[in-house]
């Protein structure tokens, strides 16, 4: 006698009114349960995802009189929540 377990792992997930309704409705059209379509959805986009290249880029930190006025390459943290401290303060500037 041989046994087959199927093994599923619920899981609750939270979603935007509106895109919950979308969800419901792509299903119903599909004549698929609204947890079948999503588990279909997801499966569907991960076996098309393929990793992609990292791209890359080329980091200016120097200038002609060497690094360039307040970059500190010990700190790339740092340079992240400056230029973010900078976008918020612009946006609240308007």
């Amino acid at each position: 006698m041989q046994l087959l377990y199927s093994l599923h792992m619920r899981t609750t997930i939270s979603l935007d009114d509106h895109l919950a309704e979308e969800v419901q409705r792509r299903a119903a059209a599909r004549g698929q349960s609204v947890s079948s379509f999503i588990a279909s959805i997801l499966d569907d986009t991960l076996k098309r995802h393929e990793p992609e290249q990292e791209r890359l880029f080329r980091l200016i930190t120097v200038g002609e009189d060497g690094v360039l006025e307040g970059i500190n390459l010990d700190q790339p943290r740092r340079l992240e929540t400056d230029e973010d401290d900078r976008s918020w303060r612009a946006k609240l500037d308007h």
